[in-house]
Formats: C-alpha cells, sequence, structure tokens
C-alpha cells in the first residue's frame, strides 16, 4: 500500500511540477531505494543502461547531422517539386515524418519548421497549419522504429525487440506498417483540410551543406542496428544487452572528435552534450527505479488484475481500453513515463489472461504516442512548434491547434488500432 500511494503521489508531482519532472522522479526513486520497497543490490539492474545509451547517443548524433545542414537541403529539395501551398505542406508533413521515424520528434521539429517559416516569409502567409502539421507527423512517425521516438525505445529495450522486429516480427507486419497505414489516412485528412490552400510556390536557392560526415554517421547507425539484430554476439553490461546503446553512443563519440580534430577546439564538446536532453535522461532513470518498486512491492500485478476483471477476460476488450485509454490520457500527461509505468502492466496482463502480449504492447504504443497529437500539450513536439510559432509573433489557441490535430489522430489511430488487431489477434 506505501508502494502505491508513493507511486500515485509521485505521478501527481508530475503533472502538477512539469518543470521539475527529472527531480520528482530521481527524489522518488530514492525514497523507493531508502524506505526498503526496492532492495539497495536491485538498483543498478533495475535502469535500463541500454535504454539510455541509445537516446543519448541518438540525442548527439542529432545534433551534428542539423548542423550540418542536410535536412534543410533535403526540404529544399523536396519543396522545388511541389506546385503550391497545400502539396507543400503535405510534402513538408511527410518529410518531417521520415526523418522522425530515425531521430527525436523535438529535433525532426527543430530542423523542418524553419523551412516553413521561410516558405511562408516568401509567401506572406502564416505557418501555423505547416508547423502544426509538421509536430503532429513527426509525433506519428516516432512510434514506427526502434529509434524514432523514447517511447519506441522503451518498448524495444522492455520487450527485446530489435531493429527489424518493428517492420517484421515473427513473421507478422510491425509496428512499422500499423504507423504508415496511420499516416495515409492522416494525409488524406490534411489533403482535404488545406483543399483551399492553392498558392504556388518556388524555391530560389538551395541550402548548402556543411558537412557529409554526420549524414554518413546516422546512415551508418541505423545500419549497424540492423546488422547488430541478424548477429548473434551481444555486447553485454552483466546481464543486460547494451549492443544498440554502445552503437549510438559510440558513432557519437567518433563524430564529437572528428569535430574536435577539424575546429581544434574543446568548446564544441560543450555545445554537443548541451543539445543532449539529459533532463529526460534523468527522468527515465528515476522512472525505471520506480517501476522496479512497484513490481517488487506487487502493484504492478494488482493493476493487471484489476483491467482484466474490468474486461471480463475479453483480449478485444482490454485491448481497446489500452488504445483508447492510451489516447486520452496521452493528450494531457507525458507519454514517456505513462509507456514506462503501463508496459510492465501490459506484461501482467498477458500472464493472467495466457496470451502474446505483443498485442498489447502494439496497442500501447500506438494510443500512447499518437495521442500526445490531440492537444497542444500532449506532446513535447507540440510546445516545441507552438514555441517556434510564439518566436515568430503567432500565438496559436488550443482551438486552432485541435482543428488539425483532432482529425489527423482520429485517422491515424483508428487506421493503426484496427490493423494491429487484425494482423496480431
Amino acid at each position: 500500500m506505501f508502494a502505491a500511494i508513493l507511486f500515485i503521489l509521485t505521478y501527481a508531482l508530475l503533472l502538477l511540477f512539469p518543470k521539475n519532472k527529472a527531480h520528482i522522479a530521481l527524489s522518488s526513486a530514492i525514497v523507493f531505494v531508502a524506505s526498503g520497497i526496492l532492495p539497495a543490490h536491485k538498483v543498478f539492474s533495475a535502469v535500463d543502461w541500454n535504454v539510455l545509451m541509445t537516446i543519448g547517443g541518438t540525442m548527439g548524433l542529432v545534433s551534428l547531422f542539423i548542423a550540418s545542414k542536410m535536412p534543410a537541403l533535403i526540404a529544399d529539395l523536396i519543396i522545388k517539386k511541389m506546385p503550391d501551398v497545400r502539396w507543400a505542406i503535405i510534402s513538408l508533413t511527410l518529410f518531417a515524418g521520415l526523418i522522425s521515424a530515425f531521430i527525436d520528434n523535438v529535433a525532426t521539429v527543430l530542423i523542418v519548421a524553419p523551412v516553413a517559416i521561410n516558405i511562408s516569409k516568401k509567401l506572406g502567409i502564416s505557418p501555423v497549419k505547416s508547423i502544426i502539421c509538421i509536430a503532429i507527423s513527426s509525433n506519428l512517425q516516432g512510434a514506427a522504429t526502434l529509434v524514432g521516438d523514447t517511447t519506441s525505445i522503451l518498448l524495444g529495450g522492455y520487450a527485446g525487440l530489435d531493429f527489424l522486429d518493428f517492420f517484421f516480427y515473427r513473421g507478422h507486419m510491425g509496428m512499422f506498417w500499423a504507423v504508415q497505414t496511420g499516416a495515409l489516412a492522416a494525409s488524406i485528412t490534411l489533403l482535404w483540410l488545406f483543399r483551399k490552400d492553392r498558392q504556388k510556390i518556388s524555391v530560389d536557392t538551395l541550402t548548402r551543406v556543411k558537412d557529409y560526415f554526420p549524414t554518413a554517421l546516422l546512415g551508418g547507425m541505423i545500419l549497424l542496428l540492423i546488422f547488430a539484430s541478424f548477429s548473434p554476439y551481444k555486447l553485454r553490461m552483466g546481464q543486460l544487452d547494451i549492443t544498440n546503446g554502445a552503437i549510438c553512443l559510440t558513432l557519437f563519440i567518433v563524430g564529437l572528435v572528428r569535430e574536435i580534430i577539424k575546429s581544434r577546439r574543446l568548446c564544441v564538446v560543450k555545445s554537443s552534450l548541451k543539445e543532449i536532453d539529459f533532463f529526460t535522461l534523468s527522468l527515465l532513470g528515476g522512472l525505471f527505479i520506480i517501476i522496479a518498486g512497484i513490481s517488487e512491492a506487487g502493484v504492478i500485478e494488482k493493476i493487471s488484475g484489476f483491467f482484466v476483471k474490468v474486461s471480463n477476460n475479453d483480449v478485444f476488450v482490454i485491448y481497446t481500453i489500452l488504445v483508447w485509454a492510451s489516447v486520452l490520457l496521452s493528450a494531457f500527461i507525458d507519454n514517456i513515463p505513462y509507456v514506462a509505468t503501463m508496459l510492465p502492466v501490459a506484461q501482467g496482463i498477458a500472464a493472467i489472461m495466457c496470451i502474446d502480449p505483443t498485442i498489447l504492447y502494439f496497442g500501447l504504443l500506438s494510443g500512447a504516442t499518437l495521442g500526445g497529437n490531440l492537444t497542444p500539450i500532449g506532446a513535447s513536439a507540440n510546445i516545441t512548434a507552438l514555441g517556434i510559432l510564439r518566436k515568430n509573433g503567432y500565438e496559436v489557441k488550443a482551438g486552432e491547434f485541435m482543428k488539425i490535430s483532432v482529425p489527423f489522430t482520429a485517422a491515424a489511430v483508428t487506421v493503426g488500432y484496427l490493423l494491429i488487431w487484425l494482423i496480431w489477434a
């Protein structure tokens, strides 16, 4: 009971004080250990170091990739082929989704949003619609691959999924295809929403790439993650497989060392490390310990039993509840702590019902990741996008945001929800 109360209190504080989430999670983790709920000798193994290393290394690589100007050039080349504003918005949306399948959602917004701002200035139109679309598309595609979003990395680490498992898993289509089908439905929705935006568009000059090496590193990361999926040899720290984390972190270090040699200045280390979100890494570290604590105390088992009881042992009902409850909750709360909490619950439900947990894992990921698109505060990418608009003199109200986000999210989640059920039921 003490563990359950402490967990609920922690979650309430995370909601009330979002700027202090990392401090709250770490403080709660200390209480879980100090009170004896989680034995001290289990703390190190409770933290998924592979997940933290993968996220940190990917963030560092992304900072080098953005600085190289390659994403901006790709965006320019795409837009050059577009006939009008409507198709420019759709192309930017799809481009943001493509990037976000492999790098962080917030980084994707930071890469693509300046292009949308420049286009709007040239045409004398508002950039609000295009930047909202960029944000929600990046959130959608973050669930498509192992490295696309923190929630995907969490699922991969917890369920033991490798890079290719998101494409094909146990002979069936994986999460990637559910996301792409949802993206297609959402894109059709956007075409209808922007049917009146027919202004002509052109790009005068193309962005010049400063350095091609970060692009090679990012491509190398993806190839090595795929290779590691096939390899029987794994790099371990104790019992934990840290292969993916070691790949991402090593490539970031390679890129960083090259930057130091090239510039002959150590200050590039400081600027690159500043781009790594240590706040999120600390939050996750604390959450891993908290979740291990409530699992040790039997709270996860009780929550799982409650879900099974409410659904009356019906797999479709439990799947439906998990998906749509995740959509609604993620519209208002951070999906990282939510997914981290619910993964062991999904596994517990599957154990009680004697079923394969895959359908519950994929349902949880789709609902929680896409649900963040419903509101302006539901995802970090949304908050970042609105911050960019605010800096450029555009204040966006929740209603204006949701005119685009609600139909987009409803189309993507519904199609993904049905496809996952049809494949994995």
